[in-house]
C-alpha cells in the first residue's frame, strides 16, 4: 500500500552549469550559490516534498572533479541515508559519468535512489533545460513501486528524456539537451508526458544489506589511447609511468591493437611488473571480443583483461575502487571480470 507521507529528498549541490550565472564583465559562466538556483525554480514548491540541501562551498566546476569530492558526496549520502528517501546530486556535465560510475562502486549495498543531473544551459536563463531536469530528478528520487519501495535503487543519471544507469553512461554531446547516452544498456526510464520506468532494467539486490561506503579511491591509474603509428619509445614511456598500478587501454574496434612483436612485448612486460591493464574499445557502442580477431587474442595472451562492454569511465573508476580496497593485482584482475553493480555485461 502506498504511503501518504511526504517524500523527503536531499539535494547535494556540487556546482556545474545548472547553477551558474554570467559574469557581466567577462561574459563567462561562473558558479553561483544554491539560493540562486532554487529561486529560479518556484515550481519545486508544487511537488509538496520535504526538500533539504547541502552545497559545496564554493560550487565546483566539474572539470575540477576528483576523488576528494566523490568522498564528500558519499559522506553526505551516508550521514543522511536513514533520514531521506532519495538523493539528487546537481553536477556539471563534463565529468558527470565519472562521478556516477565512482559513486556506484563506493556506495555498496545501495538501496535508495541517487539521481545525478545538471544542465547544458544555466537555470536562470529564459530557455533552459535545468528546470525540467531538476524537477524530474526530484520526482524520480521520490518515486516508489507498488510495495512502497524506492523505484530506483542505484546511482543513475537523469538528463532530458532519459534516466540512465550511472556506470553505463557517457556524455555524448556538448550541445544537445539529450547529452548522455548508455550505448550498451537500456534506459532505466523514458520521460515524456509521464515517467515510464523500465522495471526489468532496474537494479534490485537479492538481499537488502546495510549501506557500506568505500571511501578510498587509488588514483595511480590512467588511460592509454592507442593511435595508428604509436612509437615504441612513447608506449614504453607511458607504461613506465612512476607509481602506476592500473591502465585502461583504449583499443580499436572489438578490442584490437597492433600485432607487432615490440608492442606485445611492451604490454607483456608491464603486466609482468604487476600493472593491471584492462582493454576497452574506443567505439561508443559495443564491446571487446578478444576471440574475434587475432590481435585481440594476442593482447589477452599478453595478460590484458577484457573490459567487455564497460565504458571507459566505469573502467577507470573501477580500477581506482579496487586498488583503493588494497587488493593485490591478482585480486583486482579477478574482480574486473565480475559485475559488481551492473557496470558490465558478461
Amino acid at each position: 500500500m502506498k504511503s501518504a507521507r511526504k517524500p523527503h529528498i536531499l539535494i547535494i549541490y556540487t556546482g556545474g552549469t545548472i547553477g551558474m550565472i554570467e559574469n557581466p564583465e567577462t561574459h563567462t559562466l561562473q558558479p553561483f550559490d544554491f539560493t540562486h538556483l532554487i529561486d529560479n525554480v518556484p515550481k519545486i514548491k508544487m511537488l509538496d516534498y520535504i526538500i533539504e540541501n547541502i552545497q559545496f562551498n564554493p560550487p565546483l566546476d566539474s572539470s575540477d572533479m576528483n576523488p576528494k569530492y566523490w568522498m564528500e558526496m558519499a559522506r553526505a549520502i551516508e550521514d543522511n541515508f536513514d533520514r531521506f528517501d532519495g538523493f539528487v546530486v546537481l553536477h556539471g556535465t563534463d565529468t558527470m559519468s565519472y562521478t556516477a560510475s565512482a559513486l556506484s562502486f563506493m556506495l555498496e549495498n545501495l538501496h535508495k535512489p541517487v539521481i545525478i543531473t545538471g544542465s547544458q544551459l544555466p537555470i536562470g536563463e529564459v530557455r533552459t533545460d535545468g528546470e525540467e531536469n531538476l524537477i524530474t530528478a526530484l520526482q524520480i528520487a521520490a518515486a516508489t513501486d507498488i510495495n512502497d519501495a524506492p523505484m530506483v535503487q542505484e546511482v543513475a543519471i537523469l538528463f532530458e528524456n532519459y534516466l540512465w544507469r550511472g556506470n553505463r553512461s557517457t556524455k555524448m554531446s556538448a550541445d544537445n539537451f539529450n547529452a548522455f547516452k548508455s550505448n550498451n544498456y537500456p534506459p532505466l526510464a523514458k520521460i515524456g508526458l509521464g515517467i515510464h520506468f523500465n522495471e526489468e532494467a532496474l537494479m534490485r539486490a537479492v538481499v537488502k544489506r546495510p549501506l557500506k561506503v568505500r571511501y578510498a579511491m587509488d588514483t595511480n591509474v590512467m588511460f592509454l589511447d592507442l593511435n595508428p603509428g604509436i612509437p615504441e619509445e612513447i608506449l614504453r614511456h607511458q607504461l613506465s609511468a612512476p607509481g602506476i598500478k592500473g591502465i585502461v587501454l583504449k583499443t580499436f574496434g572489438a578490442g584490437n591493437a597492433p600485432t607487432y612483436l615490440w608492442f606485445l612485448d611492451a604490454i607483456h612486460d608491464a603486466v609482468e611488473r604487476g600493472i593491471v591493464i584492462v582493454n576497452v574499445t574506443q567505439c561508443v557502442n559495443g564491446g571487446v571480443h578478444t576471440k574475434r580477431y587475432l590481435s585481440g587474442d594476442r593482447l589477452a595472451a599478453a595478460g590484458v583483461i577484457s573490459g567487455h562492454d564497460m565504458t571507459s569511465e566505469a573502467a577507470i573508476t573501477k580500477l581506482m575502487y579496487l586498488f583503493g580496497l588494497g587488493l593485490p593485482p591478482a585480486e583486482v584482475r579477478k574482480y574486473l571480470e565480475c559485475s559488481l553493480c551492473g557496470e558490465v555485461t558478461l
